[in-house]
């Protein structure tokens, strides 16, 4: 199962299985990941990745380059598609 970790926080890091909705799973364990739309239209979860995770489709780089222009590892948690261990921050 992959795990998700939460460094520079009192978050627990916790396990999820393979291609879990992370906007889903985080909001139940109050996560500090904050969540708007969950389509990846807002730009409300951008965070820092890092960890194996697919790379994002075309609409997820148009959303990052508009609210992530110069963070290489900026993604939207609603989009990831969790396959392995990633370890997630604020950016900033």
């Amino acid at each position: 199962m992959p795990v998700v970790h939460f460094p520079g926080t009192r978050y627990a890091p916790i396990a999820l299985p393979p291609h879990a909705l992370l906007s889903r799973s985080l909001t139940a364990v109050n996560s500090p990941v904050l969540f708007g739309c969950r389509t990846g239209l807002c730009g409300t979860c951008v965070v820092a990745v890092e960890g194996e995770v697919p790379p994002p489709g075309e609409d997820e780089r148009e959303v990052l380059a508009i609210v992530a222009p110069d963070e290489p590892r900026a993604r939207l948690a609603c989009q990831i598609d969790l396959v392995a261990d990633v370890r997630i921050s604020e950016i900033g």
